[in-house]
């Protein structure tokens, strides 16, 4: 909102106008909201969806109300946040995870217990975060176009290394990388030496029939 136009209803209410809507005025109606600025004001948007009134009312010169009206009535946009997601995906990345879920699915019509004999681990960057706000990542969007994603948050330069195993039930065994070291196959052998103690303990079920699995990526410290 422009300091003119709060300046302007400040006024209307001042004299007992208490409507926001324009008043109709004499001489020649305004020729703001012409095809050549609707065109234009589309145009930057279409650049840079997260551009504001304030920026486009700089650009074109058009008046804040007039900007608005345009985005609102012509070309029927409105500003909303970005929806939050875990992380962006190529289409490659997708049709990937499309085609292993299609597998794994034809895997637990043959095995419906498939999952339960399943414990996956794997290493993670545990952050600290610089939260990016909904106003600070919201950009104009048509009424059909998708709503705009982005990461969940923005990872900042503390970080420490995580180590968790986990199945259906929860966490099966997590420790923490000590400060200065690497995930070598030294380290991960010691680690899986405590998971197959953690499994004894809190999975003794899987443990005495001995037909769970073990789920790593190819990491060179996992295949050494």
């Amino acid at each position: 909102m422009s300091k003119t136009q709060v300046y302007e209803w400040f006024a209307r209410f001042k004299n007992g106008q208490m409507s926001l809507e324009d008043q109709p005025r004499s001489g020649r109606p305004s020729t703001s909201r012409t095809d050549e600025n609707i065109t234009k004001i589309h145009e930057l948007i279409m650049e840079d969806h997260r551009r504001t009134i304030d920026e486009l009312v700089n650009l074109t010169g058009v008046s804040w109300s007039s900007c608005q009206r345009i985005l609102s009535e012509e070309l029927g946009m409105k500003r909303v946040a970005a929806k939050m997601v875990p992380c962006l995906l190529t289409d490659g990345q997708k049709q990937s995870r499309m085609d292993a879920c299609r597998e794994l699915k034809e895997q637990l019509e043959v095995d419906p217990d498939l999952f339960s004999k399943v414990i996956t681990g794997d290493e993670s960057w545990c952050y600290g975060y610089d939260p990016e706000s909904k106003q600070q990542s919201s950009q104009w969007k048509h009424p059909t176009s998708p709503r705009p994603k982005k990461a969940r948050q923005v990872k900042s330069s503390v970080k420490t290394m995580l180590i968790c195993f986990f199945d259906v039930k929860g966490i099966v065994h997590k420790e923490f990388v000590p400060a200065g070291h690497t995930v070598n196959q030294t380290l991960y052998l010691a680690v899986l030496k405590r998971l197959r103690d953690s499994v004894r303990r809190k999975r003794p079920d899987l443990w005495q029939s001995g037909g769970w699995w073990l789920h790593h990526d190819n990491a060179p410290a996992h295949t050494a």
